[in-house]
Parts: C-alpha cells; structure tokens; sequence
C-alpha cells in the first residue's frame, strides 16, 4: 500500500508520538509498504514533506517547551503527497490535519485518525487540567474532528473507553504502539557510582503531568532513602524544578536524556522503575522498561492507561500519593527474590505488545479502510 501519514511534527526524539510515528514508518517499509510524512518540520527522511512550523505569539512559546509544535496546513505540499495514495493516517487533530482531511476526501482517498493526544495533556501544561469543563470543551473540538473517520486508532483500552463514553461513530482498534525487539534483558554491570545503590529509573518528559515530583517525595519518605539512586531519563521544562526537589535527595538524582543504546543499558542495570504520570495515552517508556525485565511501580491514574500493565497490587499505586509509592518501593527493596518473580511475568508479558504484531494489526486497519472505502464510493 501506498500509505501517508499525517502529524504536526516528525522524528523529534524525546516525543512519544513521533518516536512511533518513525518506528512504525520503519516496519512498514521493510515489510514493503510506501510510507511517506506530511509534517512541519523538515527532517532527513526523503519521504518526510514539511509544510512549515507556525509561530503564534506566546503558542509557540509553550508549545516548544513541551518539545511540541504546531504545523502550517500547505495545500500544495498535502495535495502533492496524497494524490496517488491509498490511505491517509492522522496522528493529531489540529489545523495541518483537518486540512488535509478536507484534501483526502476531496481527493477521494481512504483515511484513518489516531488518538494520541489527550485534552488533559495540554490542559495540564495550562495548569487548568482540574477544571473539567475546559478539558470537555476540548473533548468536543477534537470530537468533531475525530467523527469525520470510519476507523480510529487507539493505543490503550483507556483512550477507548475515553472515546466511547463519548459516543465515537468509528470502529475503533485498540493497537498498542508497539516496543521494539532491542528493548530486551541484556547483561549490564552498575556503573561503579551505582555499585552500592538500589537504582530506581523513570523515563519521560520533564513536565508537570508526568510528576517525577511525587517520585523525588516518595524516595525522600523511604526507609532506604539513602540506599536508592534516582535516574530520571527524559528533557523538557520542568528540569530546573525537579533538578531543585532533588537537591533534598542524599544521593544526587541523574536527570540525563539518553539514546536508545544507552537508555537499553539504564533500564537492565536499574532495579526498579516507576512511572508515576497522571496523564499517559499508553506510555510506551513503561513498556520498555519492563521488556527489559525491571520491575514497574505505576500510578493508578484515572487518565492514564499505563495501570493496565500493572500486574500485582505491588506493582501499583495510589495517584499523587508518595507515601503509598514509597511503601511500594521499600516492599521492592525487601523483597528481592518476589522482585526477580515479578520480572520474569514482566518479560513474558511484553512479548505481546511487540513492535511487529502492532504494525501487523495497523495493516490490517488500513486494507479494512481502503475496503469500506471503495465499497462506499462504488
């Protein structure tokens, strides 16, 4: 198939989205697929067509702290790149998208949408992410865009569920993301600063919904306080607060942004990783952790779908809640043996969010959209 996906932004590391975006492209193509991008950024990949970033006054501002940027809608770059395709996928529901949707059907061309982005998430970089009728407001603007598809994408049970409750009009396919095959358990020996340390890992961007806060407050109320090395793998601009919360840790917390090789390498040498995000579609950096056979402590959160990976009440716990992290830490520490257990079910249990048989069901998503499209325009 000739397939073209749609998104503001492509390729930027440390953003989920895209980081997927770019791994299924991969997929796709080696399984023979013509994959090619629409997107606002320019990019190395000859397939990749920019349509040129927008830079609202203040917008843009925020946006670019949350590695996020919104895209021109260029009608000549999206008529160029669609014409010959036989389906286009939408990853956001912004101004470049629903352009292009116009296009796509005008052009009489087969698309699908993905929900990747939650109203909470942008609510929350607004800090009005409790008052929930701007978040509803949002539900409702994203809703009209997404009630123009037949098919749509949904990375968690979670997100579906969010779209049901709703009244979605699509047949939606929960697909996980998918995690790549070199996120395995692989022998890694502690760096020598790590020897003596229970070394606790969470990968994410640095933003107030992701609340590596409530991690730095959960090791500060741990009985192993000065045992644990905290490593937070990720970038973005709450970096100088977490860095100062940190400050009240005994062993200085690592905030590090790391490449796929050396991130592999963290998450075999750590102990433990807890993912404690209010807001996560699926949260793909948990998934990873755990294919590598380290442990999870995840939140519980009524808007993120990452508790569905959790598999024990040990291995959960209660939102915003340090003290019940840091009792979920300390039964960690104690229990080294119950611990390795867990991380055998963990390693098991990733083999069925593997990257391929993700990319195999989008596949199957987009022939069925290319059928139903041909059937309703015959």
């Amino acid at each position: 198939m000739k397939i073209v996906f749609v998104l503001d932004l492509y390729g930027v590391p440390g953003n989920g989205m895209t980081l997927s975006a770019t791994r299924m492209t991969k997929c796709l193509r080696e399984r023979g697929h013509e994959v090619s991008i629409i997107c606002g950024n320019e990019h190395s990949d000859p397939a990749a067509h920019a349509t040129g970033i927008k830079r609202y006054p203040v917008l843009y501002q925020i946006a670019r702290s949350q590695g996020m940027f919104l895209a021109h809608p260029n009608k000549d770059v999206i008529e160029k790149v669609i014409r010959d395709a036989d389906v286009v996928h939408f990853m956001l529901p912004f101004e470049l998208e629903r352009k292009a949707k116009e296009i796509a059907d005008r052009m009489d061309v087969a698309s699908t949408a993905a929900c990747h982005l939650q109203p909470e998430n942008i609510t929350s970089t607004l800090y009005v992410n409790r008052l929930g009728f701007v978040n509803e407001m949002l539900y409702k603007i994203h809703k009209r865009f997404y009630d123009r598809f037949e098919h749509i994408h949904c990375p968690s049970r979670m997100i579906q569920h969010q779209l049901e409750k709703r009244d979605a009009k699509a047949k939606l396919h929960v697909i996980s993301n998918g995690v790549s095959e070199n996120f395995a358990p692989k022998d890694v020996e502690k760096p020598a600063r790590w020897q003596d340390k229970f070394v606790i890992v969470m990968v994410g961007r640095f933003s107030r919904e992701k609340r590596q806060d409530v991690l730095i407050e959960a090791i500060r109320h741990s009985k192993y306080e000065k045992d644990i090395q905290l490593v937070l793998a990720g970038r973005g601009p709450w970096r100088k607060k977490l860095v100062r919360l940190a400050k009240k840790l005994t062993n200085p917390a690592e905030l590090s942004f790391f490449q796929q090789e050396d991130l592999i390498d963290v998450l075999n040498a750590s102990d433990l990783y807890v993912h404690a995000s209010d807001i996560d579609i699926e949260a793909i950096s948990c998934l990873e952790a755990f294919a590598c056979g380290t442990v999870p402590v995840i939140s519980d959160s009524e808007t993120s779908a990452t508790s569905q990976f959790a598999l024990d009440e040990k291995n959960r716990f209660r939102a915003g809640d340090a003290k019940d992290l840091a009792r979920k830490i300390d039964w960690m520490v104690e229990n080294p043996e119950e611990r390795e257990k867990l991380s055998s079910r963990y390693r098991e249990f990733a083999e069925k969010f593997r990257l391929e048989r993700s990319v195999s069901k989008m596949e199957a998503m987009f022939a069925e959209a290319v059928r139903d499209h041909k059937n309703k325009t015959s």
